[in-house]
């Protein structure tokens, strides 16, 4: 099952809908989306781990409260370490009504990291992940809307949506295993029911057409000459209009010529060589990468793209943090590696030198690991 198919059921259905933006919602097992961030998850991160703010946030009746309202500052080898969030401090605001939330979980809580890294491969858009811990009966902020796509699915207890829409409010009761896609814009609101709730959001920051326009064009407005404009047209406006309008000619034919499939590579590479590093159990693949024979099982490494661009007698791997450059010779290898979750060295197109030694290159760079 894919992040997409989790989350929506049937993507293609999902992605219809998506873009005819609507409201959409989807029901899978509880366990699916449970295991991905559980009450017992949130007071781990609150009460026994160094969280600090930003990581952390506290709102209560529509508000965001002060930082100094729930953090500390304390001492590490000697220097000082700020924005600690006090557990005792929060769990009392929390008491008291106040809203919890965790903010960019997908760089600290490693079930939401595998799950964006896999959700940005299947949408091409950065995803981000924050989680919103409740108390019974509470609501943590008033209607408002967001500028980018949700989803939102609930962990444990429930909250009671106020969605509106063309034709006005609709109530949605989210419970584990029901998700909700709501899209950039949507006004919305939610209240805890009768017990503690806590809700996960998958915020889609959209790569939009017109950033990509203005990305594909962007070399050739650099080559218009930075001149002044010359003095004395505010009384004589001809001074600029017919000299703006050859450059105007110029730039629309210099436009026409850009190579549009160049541009998508482009727009490819950019995505695929910026994206976070993703290396949990990184440290056992260091450890264990000098003993790989040809016989050592090996996998893909979930959420790492493995795309490639040709560059003549070369080939560009891209794997989403960076790109590494490499023979082409050893492109039907990496093909192979790209089809198979798991293989060995001794099932690559290679002399067993060689896919020994690619092998280990591939595991230093993350694509592949131990398994």
């Amino acid at each position: 099952m894919t992040a997409l198919d989790l989350l929506s059921g049937d993507a293609q259905t999902f992605l219809a809908k998506v873009w005819a933006s609507r409201v959409h919602l989807h029901r899978t097992d509880p366990a699916d989306l449970v295991g991905l961030l559980s009450l017992d998850d949130a007071d781990h991160l609150l009460t026994s781990t160094a969280i600090r703010t930003p990581a952390v946030r506290v709102a209560q009746d529509g508000s965001v409260l002060p930082e100094s309202s729930y953090t500390r500052n304390a001492t590490l080898a000697g220097k000082p370490v700020t924005g600690l969030v006090d557990a005792r401090k929060v769990l009392a605001l929390f008491d008291g009504g106040a809203t919890v939330v965790f903010q960019g979980l997908q760089r600290y809580w490693p079930p939401l990291t595998r799950l964006i890294a896999e959700l940005e491969l299947e949408l091409g858009h950065p995803c981000q992940a924050n989680a919103y811990l409740t108390p019974p009966g509470s609501q943590g902020f008033a209607v408002h809307s967001d500028s980018h796509d949700v989803f939102v699915f609930q962990t444990a207890g429930s909250k009671l949506w106020e969605v509106h829409g063309p034709d006005g409010p609709d109530e949605v009761l989210l419970e584990p295993g029901l998700s909700m896609y709501l899209p950039t814009g949507t006004p919305h609101a939610a209240r805890a029911q009768d017990t503690v709730s806590l809700h996960v959001t998958l915020g889609i920051n959209q790569l939009t057409w017109r950033g990509l326009v203005e990305r594909s064009v962007q070399p050739v407005l650099a080559e218009v000459a930075d001149e002044h404009l010359p003095a004395g047209y505010l009384d004589d406006p001809s001074l600029l209009a017919d000299a703006l309008a050859d450059r105007l000619e110029e730039l629309a034919d210099a436009v026409r010529r850009v190579d549009a499939p160049a541009a998508v590579e482009a727009e490819i590479r950019r995505f695929l060589t910026t994206r976070p590093p993703r290396l949990a159990g990184g440290l056992h693949d260091v450890l264990g990468r000098e003993s790989i024979d040809a016989t050592t099982r090996l996998r893909r490494r979930i959420g790492h793209p493995c795309v490639l661009l040709d560059r003549g007698d070369q080939v560009e791997v891209l794997l989403g943090d960076r790109s590494l450059t490499m023979p082409a010779r050893v492109r039907p290898a990496v093909d192979e590696i790209r089809a198979r979750g798991e293989l060995t060295p001794a099932d690559l197109p290679l002399d067993p030198q060689s896919a020994l030694v690619l092998c280990r290159r591939l595991v230093r760079e993350g694509l592949l690991e131990i398994a």
